[in-house]
């Protein structure tokens, strides 16, 4: 049995992130999304024993085997909840424990993953809550628990540990909280994201950031 497989769910490329419009076009938003995926995976597989992408967009499958990742399309009539109980059915058995992660946490890299990883051989539940109350990492056995990632999962997470008396540890982390969303996340990206596909994008793009005093504290532009 390996020690550990990574779950990466992947809803679509085509029409997300569409709070980073009309900063960047659909096509845009879709490159960017391609090379945050290819970040987490290429920071993973240092790590776990397999990744495995759920997904039922053909598109993000064939690129997730373009990577030499596993894919598994998800069911008919599914959601992030149900397509994350399918992924962990199929791994149970095969893996002592799984981690589930975004695509969209670029500067994952940044993150001592090789920590985590050894401390869950004696922990039962390592949880990474990201901005705004989600949740951008779990390290568990399959079937732990049941995800609930709609709203504010990092707390409602923590409770269905803590109800199954797995001793939730919580594990606080810059780089990993930061899932892309907006354009100040963006700016993040650039300050942070040094060697990563996702920063290399953005430079292409002529995204720049520079300090603001206005309600957000980065200002990021694009250059003509």
């Amino acid at each position: 049995m390996d020690d550990i497989y990574a779950i990466i769910p992947v809803t679509q490329f085509k029409n997300a992130k569409t709070r980073l419009s009309p900063f960047l076009t659909e096509e845009e938003r879709k490159k960017l999304l391609k090379a945050m995926l290819h970040d987490v995976i290429d920071t993973l597989k240092k790590y776990v024993d397999k990744i495995i992408i759920i997904s039922r967009d053909e598109e993000v499958l064939n690129y997730a085997k373009s990577l030499n990742v596993n894919t598994i399309v998800e069911d008919e009539n599914s959601n992030l909840n149900k397509a994350l109980t399918q992924a962990m059915k199929y791994c149970k058995g095969k893996s002592r424990k799984i981690m589930i992660v975004p695509s969209d946490i670029p500067l994952i890299g940044k993150t001592n993953v090789k920590m985590l990883i050894d401390a869950s051989k004696s922990l039962d539940f390592i949880i990474v809550p990201a901005k705004g109350g989600g949740t951008n990492m779990i390290i568990m056995k399959p079937m732990a628990i049941r995800t609930k990632y709609e709203g504010l999962s990092y707390k409602e997470h923590v409770k269905i540990a803590e109800r199954k008396k797995l001793n939730p540890q919580v594990h606080d982390s810059f780089f990993m909280a930061l899932d892309v969303n907006t354009t100040e996340d963006l700016g993040e990206i650039m300050i942070h994201g040094e060697k990563t596909h996702t920063r290399q994008y953005l430079k292409e793009l002529k995204v720049n950031v520079e300090p603001f005093r206005g309600s957000e504290r980065l200002k990021v532009t694009r250059a003509d």
